[in-house]
């Protein structure tokens, strides 16, 4: 058959800006996410480039700054980090879904894990709720113009010289009128404690820093106390009873993920069926359905999972199919039974404690599982009304074996009131 014609296709950017305004993002709310984790990028970039020799002077204390100005509807975040040159203004912000990020970590050889943005895309949600966007920006290179960037949400934009004087960039969205919510002091506050909380860059807003910063999954296990992870888990859920137990994921290959999971008590009220767990990925917080990630039977877990290698859609917003996300769901159930056999073996008091909230679900998971039932077979238990003295007529070596940890009977502790 012959050809006829070869040729690439074309995207316009005015078929592709309504379907990042309108489609791409479930919520708008994650715009300042996705600025903040940008931000994040370019500090992150800037160090890399001190380290590689390439910045006169010392690299300054990172910061990210938020502000808000209601009457002119307008918020602004500022970063000290690498920033751009207008060269790179036309690349990394006039095409559309170029990313700097995956650029950048070839150029310098480094882990992309060290860069949160990945698909590029995530500057444009601003336009979910601007109906202007402004850059500011002046490039750590020496010699540098600083460069001003603006857009309202057409294909045009324009570039001029900024008056900016100092290394970095700084973003500002003029807001429309049905997104003024933005602009309010807790809507703020709430949107960097649930995205941002955890990102390792301090973020002033009011002339606070407003975020947590320190991720303790991220921490080595050795260096933790118990009181660390207890005091952890009342800060990501207040108002409930301490954990029965906790593991600690670390692990590198073949992926990277950390984290903490936490079995809790289990209460009348408390949905078995759905997920409690936080997605993460590099710090970022993606959404609270792991479902495909945690296996059926374990999910009263709670906690935090944060991997860069858990395949993600563009927006980031849910997960799709990979065996990546299978083998991790493995992986967390054997740590499960690890953990439980740890204290099986050093505190039988305590196993037993647990197993009246894990119990059920370890025996289910036995059923579901053959990979897990092999690893929990030996600490599955069951009372028994058995009495060795009132069998009659059987020899000691006949008499069915019941194993007994401790003295009396450990059942009687956590026996529910009456």
């Amino acid at each position: 058959m012959a050809v006829l014609e070869k040729g690439n296709i074309t995207i316009h950017t005015e078929n592709i800006f309504p379907i990042i305004k309108k489609s791409l993002y479930t919520d708008h709310e994650i715009f300042l996410r996705e600025l903040i984790s940008n931000a994040v990028d370019a500090i992150s970039k800037l160090k890399m480039a001190s380290l590689a020799g390439e910045l006169s002077g010392d690299v300054p204390e990172p910061e990210i700054t938020i502000t808000v100005d209601k009457s002119n509807k307008t918020l602004s975040i500022y970063d000290n980090g690498i920033g751009m040159t207008v060269d790179e203004i036309k690349k990394y912000i006039n095409q559309v879904a170029f990313s700097s990020a995956e650029e950048f970590v070839k150029k310098y050889q480094k882990s992309a894990n060290d860069l949160i943005g990945h698909f590029g895309l995530g500057f444009y949600s601003a336009f979910m709720v601007a109906k202007q966007v402004e850059i500011d920006t002046l490039s750590y290179k020496e010699g540098s113009q600083a460069v001003h960037w603006s857009c309202d949400g057409s294909p045009e934009f324009e570039i001029t010289e900024s008056s900016k004087t100092q290394v970095g960039t700084t973003i500002t969205l003029t807001l429309m009128d049905d997104e003024q919510e933005y602009l309010e002091s807790q809507r703020i506050r709430q949107l960097v404690k649930t995205y941002s909380d955890f990102v390792p860059v301090p973020i002033k807003f009011e002339n606070e820093t407003i975020n947590r910063q320190k991720a303790l999954w991220k921490e080595s296990p050795q260096n933790l106390t118990d009181e660390d992870y207890l005091e952890f888990y009342r800060y990501l859920y207040p108002f409930q009873e301490d954990p029965l137990l906790w593991v600690h994921l670390n692990t590198d290959y073949p992926y990277l993920l950390n984290g903490i999971l936490y079995f809790p008590k289990l209460r009348p009220d408390v949905d078995v069926s759905q997920g409690h767990i936080k997605l993460f990925c590099n710090q970022v917080f993606v959404n609270d359905h792991c479902e495909e990630i945690i296996p059926e039977f374990l999910m009263p877990l709670r906690g935090v999972i944060d991997s860069p290698d858990i395949p993600l859609n563009v927006s980031r917003s849910a997960l799709t199919n990979h065996r990546t996300v299978r083998s991790i769901a493995n992986h967390i159930a054997k740590k499960i039974a690890d953990r439980l056999k740890s204290i099986y073996n050093e505190t039988p008091e305590e196993y037993i404690k647990c197993w009246q909230d894990v119990g059920t679900f370890i025996k289910y998971g036995s059923l579901k599982d053959d990979k897990f039932k092999k690893q929990v077979e030996d600490i599955l238990i069951y009372k028994t009304t058995y009495k060795a003295d009132k069998v009659g007529g059987k020899s000691e070596a006949e008499t069915p074996q019941v194993q007994v940890e401790g003295e009396g009977d450990l059942w009687e502790d956590v026996k529910p009131k009456t």
